[in-house]
């Protein structure tokens, strides 16, 4: 299937009612197929099954459904990355950057943490990236920077993760202290010991709602 005709199918299955919904969850800051995820997937996994085969990232594909003014594109384009996140390399790092910094919210935020996070994962080398990231004036790449390691449980580097959560105390932005929470949380799943010491360690310098959101399972 070539690119083209998947945008098309898209196109072709636009829903204007839960286009108004989706776009009304997100604060009308998009605009909406009205194509719900399950249907987002049975489009794409053909197109997906093949390019995995070819074993090459196409930025050119990314590029076009991020410049899409859909949202569902966007999403298309993370879905993508994830198939192909095998294929993604430390040199694919600004690129996502990019990504992150255009039409930015946290739906998409949250796509491109984890295959931020993968790539660190197999190249330590990245975690500088991330420490830089973790104090730059986007909050969004700061927001990337906290939850990269989300879903890592004993392979979380603890060192790094308290090092970015402590370049964001002071932070008044929501995004930023509950992503600081949620990375706290998910981690307190796997070593609830070291959460409870982290926070009595900073709790005058967490967020109130920081603290809410990582004592939730402790």
């Amino acid at each position: 299937m070539e690119r083209i005709h998947l945008i098309d199918d898209f196109l072709n299955n636009k829903d204007e009612q839960q286009s108004l919904r989706m776009s009304a969850y997100m604060r009308n800051q998009f605009l909406f197929l009205g194509i719900p995820t399950p249907l987002r997937k049975k489009l794409c996994k053909e197109y997906f099954k093949t390019a995995k085969k070819v074993k090459i990232v196409d930025w050119e594909f990314i590029k076009i459904c991020w410049d899409n003014p859909y949202r569902e594109l966007q999403y298309v384009a993370i879905d993508y990355l994830v198939a192909m996140q095998n294929f993604l390399t430390p040199q694919d790092v600004p690129k996502i950057k990019e990504l992150a910094l255009k039409k930015p919210w946290w739906d998409t935020i949250d796509g491109l943490d984890k295959l931020i996070g993968n790539i660190a994962f197999l190249n330590p080398e990245v975690n500088d990236v991330l420490i830089d990231w973790s104090t730059d004036e986007s909050m969004w790449l700061r927001r990337i920077a906290i939850d990269h390691q989300l879903l890592r449980k004993d392979k979380t580097n603890t060192e790094l993760l308290e090092k970015i959560i402590i370049n964001n105390f002071g932070s008044h932005e929501f995004f930023i202290n509950k992503a600081i929470g949620w990375s706290l949380r998910d981690y307190s799943k796997t070593n609830p010991k070291w959460v409870s010491c982290f926070i009595e360690k900073y709790y005058t310098q967490l967020a109130p709602l920081s603290i809410k959101e990582a004592s939730k399972y402790i």
